[in-house]
């Protein structure tokens, strides 16, 4: 008898990557993906960027969806929620466009979330083993921070919250076509899962620094997007969500909650 496929190679599998102003760095994400894992799709949500991103990623061979103007990262990746969920996806690997996520490492991915502790979202930690990622001292400052809130929160082990290297199945996907937190949605949609009952588990992989380009989140931002993002935590605690039942159809995000 033949081995069992892998996931990756019997399931309908797309790449979302968010680019805004990434020309430098863009190009060699999307021919990595095709090199490393061709078994995805790729899509560059190109969030109305002003440089030569969209002609970038088109030549590298990538769909490319553009915005018409920057909604930033959460209206971007949730364009890529959508058009997975529209397009009949079954899974969704979010990849950034500034060259830190490894497409080697999708496959790490794929595996956590068809082992026997799968979840409906995989996320890739730069800090669950000694990888060599060294953040900002700014940057750890708030990753410490929030880490330590969802672990409480979520009464699991969690290390890289703010990481967007995430792995996502066809319920999650469900969810945050319908609702994904905007600014800095990563640390939110963590909480967000939780409150839908699904769930998520984090894998070690290795990323790089930044390829080129410029942050969002420079250090002079760093202690406002603390606040933000745990002001955001804290209202959306006192919201109020549907909640369905474990195991149940991907839930449809109550009207005034997270």
């Amino acid at each position: 008898m033949s081995p069992p496929r892998p996931l990756i190679d019997r399931c309908s599998c797309l790449a979302v990557v968010p680019a805004y102003n990434e020309a430098a760095t863009v190009g060699h994400v999307v021919r990595d993906l095709a090199r490393l894992v061709p078994q995805l799709d790729v899509l560059v949500i190109d969030d109305g960027s002003t440089d030569a991103t969209r002609a970038v990623a088109e030549s590298a061979g990538a769909r490319v969806l553009r915005l018409p103007f920057n909604l930033g990262i959460g209206g971007a990746v949730q364009a890529g929620f959508t058009f997975a969920h529209e397009n009949g996806y079954d899974y969704m690997v979010l990849v950034d466009g500034d060259g830190q996520h490894d497409p080697a490492e999708i496959g790490k991915l794929f595996i956590a979330m068809e082992g026997p502790d799968g979840a409906d979202m995989i996320c890739g930690s730069r800090f669950a083993s000694h990888t060599g990622y060294v953040a900002p001292i700014s940057r750890r400052t708030g990753i410490h921070l929030f880490a330590f809130l969802l672990r409480l929160l979520l009464r699991q082990p969690v290390t890289d919250p703010t990481s967007g290297f995430r792995l996502y199945n066809g319920r999650a996907i469900a969810l945050f076509a319908r609702d994904y937190p905007h600014d800095y949605p990563e640390v939110e949609a963590v909480l967000m899962l939780h409150h839908h009952r699904l769930t998520m588990r984090e894998v070690s992989v290795q990323m790089f620094q930044r390829g080129g380009g410029v942050s969002s989140i420079g250090s002079r931002k760093s202690f406002y997007y603390m606040v933000k993002v745990l002001l955001a935590l804290f209202v959306g605690l006192a919201r109020a969500r549907s909640v369905p039942e474990p195991g149940g159809p991907a839930p449809v995000a109550a009207e005034h909650g997270i």
